[in-house]
């Protein structure tokens, strides 16, 4: 039993405010059906006041509490997937975290790949606890809102308009024999790693300069380059890390049962349904949320248990990628498991 590490509790935290795909269509000059059609945004949610990143990695904490029933300090070990913008530079979120919450008897650490976060997280956090004995429960916090690093104007990065602001949490259990984590893929291409940056404010330019802030936001630094090597790259390696996790989960590709995927293009996100064989049912496309980054895949999950699309016995595939870039991919039996 205690060689499994199971899913005890999610949760989510979407912001109350939104912008609206017409709101973005003003602001990027892109008509709205353009948004709507190809970016697929019909609306996404944007950080209010009190929505820092650790504001919104505590709230989706105490739902994933709540829902697994176990209290906070139960909890062993806080690991931060969140995004690296935070509430400070240099600062570990996951501490704030864990105080916030309550987990008095957990230690933390901060790690993240970009928006393959949650993939990584899970693999990082089932292999730490079946290597350690006194590790029972790890809570994986995210809060995400890069979307303070995105300038809506900035035409090489209109590719990103879709991200929006939110936080989610994962509650796993060593020997929690229900939604057990199966075997994850990665793949990695650091050819990708300087094409789309923020410019200003690292240690590649420092001390900043008075001007730097007018900067502040992500850029592609070759466009056509940049969108030549996506258009080669990408879909491949994730059809890989996808197949590769289902491999190693002893399934394939006819397994899967619901696909917990990023938002992105509809024409990527139909394609990948096409070549997977899968239809609209067994997926969630996430055109209400936008991207929320490493958060995509808890929220498609809670969408499909809403909507009846995940049931007891399921073989959900999560999947995604981070920025510089990381492919990743998870195999989840939900339910109860059978070994």
């Amino acid at each position: 039993m205690n060689s499994v590490v199971g899913i005890r509790g999610i949760g989510t935290y979407i912001p109350n405010k939104k912008m609206t795909s017409r709101e973005l269509a003003e602001i990027t000059k892109i008509p709205e059906n353009i948004i709507v059609e190809k970016f697929g945004v019909v609306e996404k949610p944007v950080p209010g006041e009190k929505d820092t990143s650790s504001y919104m990695a505590v709230q989706a904490a105490l739902k994933a509490l709540k829902e697994a029933g176990v209290s906070s300090s139960d909890i062993d070990l806080v690991i931060w997937n969140g995004a690296q913008h935070k509430d400070y530079p240099n600062w570990l979120a996951g501490m704030k975290v864990a105080y916030e919450i309550g987990a008095s008897n957990a230690w933390s650490f901060d790690m993240e790949a970009m928006c393959g976060s949650m993939m990584a997280g899970l693999d990082v956090a089932k292999s730490m606890m079946l290597a350690r004995k006194r590790l029972n429960r790890v809570l994986l916090v995210s809060g995400y809102r890069n979307l303070d690093l995105i300038n809506l104007e900035e035409p090489s990065t209109h590719f990103m308009l879709d991200i929006g602001a939110g936080g989610a949490a994962v509650l796993l259990e060593k020997g929690y024999n229900r939604n057990v984590v199966l075997s994850s893929s990665f793949r990695g291409d650091g050819s990708f790693s300087e094409d789309c940056i923020i410019p200003v404010l690292g240690s590649s330019k420092w001390p900043p300069e008075e001007q730097d802030l007018k900067s502040l936001y992500f850029k592609v630094k070759d466009e056509k380059s940049f969108k030549q090597k996506l258009s080669e790259k990408t879909m491949d390696n994730f059809y890989a890390v996808i197949k590769e996790s289902l491999s190693d989960s002893d399934l394939t590709v006819a397994d899967i049962d619901y696909l917990a995927i990023l938002h992105f293009k509809k024409s990527a996100h139909t394609a990948i349904l096409g070549e997977l064989g899968l239809s609209p049912e067994q997926t969630t496309y996430l055109d209400h949320y936008g991207h929320i980054g490493q958060n995509d895949q808890i929220i498609s999950i809670e969408e499909g248990i809403r909507k009846g699309k995940i049931k007891d016995g399921n073989n959900i595939v999560m999947v995604g990628a981070g920025l510089g870039f990381v492919w990743a991919s998870t195999v989840v039996k939900w339910g109860p498991y059978d070994s």
